[in-house]
């Protein structure tokens, strides 16, 4: 059985002052109210928990709704998930008392998430949701949630078509919850991840229509790794074949103008992973900046 979405909730944007007679921004209190309240009524729900803020924040407000025992959270553990990613996401779990289970959801072996078209995504997600249908199944769990909310639903994400096809709920489109409120609960929840940067997987470093493999996934993390160990956050390492292209935020791009050692060390180690130049992108770091390429194939 689905559950109608209610409509999405959002505070008016505006510069001038508030008017008398707008609505007060929402309080943590009443936001925890509202996420309780589109999660009570499914009894048993499983999350489908990635360590990023949005899930987290849904497998957190389970926990505290339904109980442990009625509020599992599945991880899939692919080549697609850095290891240090799937390292922090388990020490989460525990430090949040989740019933975490770590799953294979085997997407790595389809054709279509090979062949890594615009939907890649879609395949991914596929996969995903149906190993986790099993899990929910194997523990009594009837109905699967997801992170996504209302600020998710205008961009280009094929997954969202895998979820609704697996019937998957969104808690916080329910809520009417956008990333402003996602940050705002995750704050009061005190949860070590509230300020922890967007974060997707390694396959989206690889620029469409390039296949997904192994040895490019590797790659990725091995250069992303090097910048991390360096200290740098919210990047991304863009795969290009022979170039890698270094999306850097850019109040940490006088670090790289800068320190002559520093950047020779990010050249050292990004070819260490295996790429043979090193390309800076002046544009800096652009969340989904692969799919400005859909973009241009669009338009011609």
């Amino acid at each position: 059985m689905r559950r109608e979405r209610g409509p999405a909730y959002h505070a008016p944007v505006t510069d001038a002052a508030p008017s008398p007679t707008a609505p007060p921004p929402a309080t943590a209190e009443t936001l925890q109210a509202r996420l309780a309240d589109a999660i009570q009524p499914y009894g048993r729900l499983l999350t489908a928990f990635s360590g990023g803020v949005d899930s987290t924040l849904v497998a957190a407000a389970a926990r505290r709704t339904l109980g442990k025992a009625h509020a599992p959270a599945v991880i899939g553990d692919s080549a697609s998930l850095p290891r240090r990613e799937l390292a922090d996401a388990i020490k989460l779990a525990q430090h949040l008392d989740l019933d975490l289970h770590v799953v294979s959801p085997g997407e790595q072996a389809d054709p279509g998430y090979q062949r890594n078209a615009g939907d890649r995504c879609y395949f991914c997600k596929t996969h995903l949701y149906d190993i986790l249908q099993k899990t929910a199944a194997q523990l009594g769990v009837k109905y699967i949630a997801n992170g996504t909310n209302v600020d998710d639903l205008g961009d280009h994400r094929p997954g969202l078509k895998a979820a609704d096809e697996a019937e998957v709920v969104s808690p916080l489109i329910d809520a009417g919850f956008g990333k402003h409120e996602v940050r705002q609960l995750a704050e009061h929840f005190r949860l070590p991840n509230a300020d922890k940067p967007a974060a997707a997987c390694l396959a989206s470093r690889i620029p469409y229509g390039t296949e997904v493999t192994p040895e490019r996934l590797e790659q990725v993390e091995a250069a992303e790794q090097a910048l991390h160990d360096l200290g740098f956050t919210g990047f991304r390492v863009r795969h290009h074949e022979q170039v890698a292209r270094l999306e850097i935020p850019w109040d940490q791009m006088p670090r790289l103008i800068d320190d002559e050692m520093l950047r020779a060390s990010v050249v050292a180690g990004v070819k260490r992973a295996g790429f043979t130049y090193v390309a800076f992108d002046l544009e800096g770091f652009r969340s989904g900046s692969g799919n400005a390429a859909l973009t241009i194939s669009v338009a011609k």
